[in-house]
């Protein structure tokens, strides 16, 4: 990722041009280190998309993300297109280059950061320079005061937001800042369905929203759906898959077999989300028929024995039912009254004050989380609407609240998104699994060997961390709505890290057993080999027949097997104990990656080797079963043909475990040369802007750089009519 900015750009794009009503969308931007380059590079992307979206719109684009539309080789002379098209292709292409020329020109600049940080152009300072102590920002860009498009047509809002950061408090990362996003956003615009999408992931089908709107909107078990999640494709990953980067097995097999019980697991991104069901609230239970307590008179007959008094405690209970929801429509009815006056004193009605405790103390927000199908209050004015913005990001909102415990994305993990559906489906929620024969997002992956462990080693902590924790699947949720099968998945998506143990043993002994000269397994009877051949020949029959429902070739499977050994052996070992250690002693540990030469090709950073701790687990295995074939070789050699025939066997075990680790010994030693050095651009988070005009914004000087991976793109989706 050479232009991380540029990358962002491209996403907000995508969406902004997705094919969706523009007034039901909103996009919010989550700039979590207070970066004024992210803050400028929205600026211009906000100027271009005036032009992009009626291109994509007019034309029917695809991708509608311009950096990968235009690196598309299409002839389009040939298929004799359109000359009208063909024009206005080339003098966007032209408008896209200089956008590029000016992203790339504000990432040049925010190199030198100046000694007394950044100001902007009124002379004051800019409330980000202080990466961890700064204000809460909010900027809206677009959707506002009269922007449209080159063409008069209204354009979706565009929001750039960064939560307040102060010394001494716990922000929770990924997962506070996605809260905090659904909080303004509940303020500003409330849409009753969200779509969270990695800032490294575009939009591949534009399509892809009606689609899982499709799920959502079902009359029939569309209000049990909590979300629907997308597979995730990858861009810039070459046609061999050393490292198992596209992870086709996961995401074609289990996450489609899981569809068929509960639904899919949340991985992160490329999810729709429906509000109410982040909120913490139970999925609605299905009307059942008016059931009979015996069997003694047909149906219709209402005379029956206790028919009576059933339908007694089912008035009774319709008349609870209407009492409390008269009661809440109370309570939104007196807490409109009081946005208004904001800083006034607070209704005291009792349902308000039970709101505040679960939700903080925001009126206008207890107010949207009422609002079923999403909109905002009518009488709320543009500037009370983004103070209470301001207000629901601060770092004290959260205090004796229940965000990040019931609601929202749930903390106590780095893996926040498995734990955040597994709450879901704990309340009865269902979730859905949608493949489009389009992929709908793509996105860019680590490829090179250490950043590929880095990443399943962040994967298996978290999963040790929900394995560690109360809401560990194999103890937590009994007797609410999570089904059995459901159950095992999660268990299974947590457990794995201690497989690592086995494997090692595993990877071991045959090396051993050449060294010993030893066999690894012993005699057994024919019974035995049987039932051996039985279970190795069940196991082989379920990969193929999983590898044709899921329509994964063999070539892909076979990377999964060996990146699982790779991983298996490094990562997942190292997560264990770190997450021990981390969880039982309070020890954080880390390990550090350095860079080292690179390829020049157009894969290089699948070549680059970085050298860390992670590496030294699999380097062992690998030398010592590479010595021992070496040793068992040389021994038979010395010892003549009759020991040749025992040999075969141990060679099977240790060369399988080689075979196993090939990808890791070919990216070690095969393809580590001499190249220029390769910079990555990291991008410094920022807060939002507050402005209470709710729209007029200054241009603004460049930041420093930070991550990249800490910015978030949340889009809002209304209910289509």
């Amino acid at each position: 990722m050479k232009e991380p900015p540029l990358i962002t750009a491209n996403t907000v794009l995508s969406i902004l041009a997705v094919d969706y009503p523009i007034e039901k969308v909103a996009c919010y931007v989550s700039d979590d280190g207070a970066a004024m380059l992210t803050f400028e590079a929205l600026s211009e992307t906000s100027e271009f998309a005036r032009k992009w979206v009626p291109f994509c719109k007019r034309f029917s684009i695809e991708p509608r993300a311009p950096e990968w539309y235009f690196a598309q080789r299409v002839d389009y002379l040939k298929d004799k297109v359109d000359p009208a098209f063909i024009r206005e292709r080339r003098a966007m292409k032209r408008e896209y280059e200089e956008f590029k020329v000016r992203i790339n020109g504000l990432v040049a600049t925010a190199q030198k950061v100046p000694e007394d940080g950044w100001t902007m152009q009124d002379g004051t300072p800019w409330p980000g320079n202080n990466v961890r102590d700064h204000p809460g920002m909010i900027q809206v860009f677009l959707g506002h005061n009269g922007v449209h498009d080159v063409e008069g047509n209204e354009l979706p809002r565009l929001v750039y937001v960064s939560r307040e950061k102060r010394p001494g408090f716990d922000h929770h990362k990924k997962a506070g800042a996605m809260n905090s996003l659904v909080r303004v956003s509940a303020i500003i615009t409330n849409a009753p369905y969200m779509l969270n999408v990695d800032c490294d992931h575009y939009i591949n089908n534009s399509k892809a929203l009606r689609e899982a709107m499709c799920f959502m909107m079902d009359p029939t078990s569309g209000k049990k759906i909590c979300y629907v999640q997308f597979p995730q494709r990858f861009d810039g990953i070459d046609r061999h898959d050393r490292y198992s980067n596209r992870n086709v097995v996961f995401f074609d097999i289990n996450m489609k077999g899981l569809d068929g019980i509960q639904g899919p697991i949340y991985v992160g991104t490329g999810c729709v989300f429906r509000r109410q069901a982040l909120y913490g609230y139970d999925a609605p239970m299905k009307k059942k028929p008016p059931g009979r307590t015996c069997n003694c008179l047909p149906k219709w007959c209402c005379c029956c024995c206790r028919s009576k008094k059933k339908n007694k405690k089912s008035k009774s209970n319709e008349k609870k039912k209407s009492k409390d929801a008269s009661k809440q429509i109370h309570a939104l009815e007196n807490i409109e009254e009081g946005i208004e006056g904001i800083d006034n004193e607070k209704s005291a009605l009792m349902p308000q004050i039970k709101f505040e405790k679960k939700f903080g103390q925001s009126s206008v927000f207890i107010a949207s989380t009422l609002m079923e199908d999403g909109g905002v209050p009518k009488r709320a004015s543009s500037a009370s609407l983004l103070k209470e913005a301001i207000h629901v990001i601060s770092c004290g909102y959260e205090d004796k609240t229940e965000w990040g415990k019931e609601i929202g994305w749930i903390y106590g993990s780095v893996t926040e998104d498995i734990l955040t559906g597994f709450k879901m489906h704990c309340h009865g929620w269902r979730s859905v699994y949608c493949m489009p024969k389009r992929p709908a997002f793509k996105g860019s992956a680590p490829i090179n060997l250490s950043d590929r462990l880095h990443q399943v080693l962040r994967w298996a902590l978290g999963s040790v961390e929900i394995l560690l924790s109360r809401h560990c699947p194999i103890w937590y949720g009994y007797g609410c709505g999570l089904k059995w099968l459901e159950r095992f998945s999660y268990i299974n998506s947590i457990v794995y890290p201690l497989t690592s143990i086995p494997l090692i043993a595993y990877c071991t002994l045959p090396a051993v057993c050449l060294l010993t000269g030893k066999f690894i397994v012993p005699e057994i009877s024919n019974y035995a080999s049987i039932i051996f051949m039985a279970l190795f020949i069940s196991i082989a029959a379920t990969g193929i027949l999983e590898m044709q429902w899921g329509h994964v070739g063999i070539h892909d499977w076979w990377r999964n097997e060996q990146f699982w050994v790779i991983g298996g052996a490094s990562a997942h070992l190292f997560a264990l104990f770190q997450g021990l250690l981390k969880v039982l002693a309070g020890v954080n540990t880390n390990f550090t990656v350095t860079s080292k030469a690179a390829d020049d090709g157009e894969f290089s950073d699948l070549y680059l080797f970085k050298w860390t701790s992670l590496l030294i687990p699999p380097m062992t295995l690998l030398i010592i079963n590479i010595i021992g074939v070496v040793v068992g070789i040389s021994d038979a050699i010395n010892n003549g043909y009759e020991t040749w025939g025992p040999l075969f066997g141990r060679l099977f075990f240790a060369l399988w475990v080689i075979v196993h680790l090939y990808p890791f010994l070919k990216g070690w030693l095969g393809e580590t040369r001499q190249a220029s050095h390769h910079h990555c651009c990291l991008v410094d988070t920022s807060s939002f802007c507050f402005n209470t005009s709710m729209g007029s914004h200054q241009p603004i000087c460049v930041e420093r750089w930070h991550c990249l991976r800490s910015l978030r793109v949340g889009l809002q989706l209304r209910l289509m009519t």
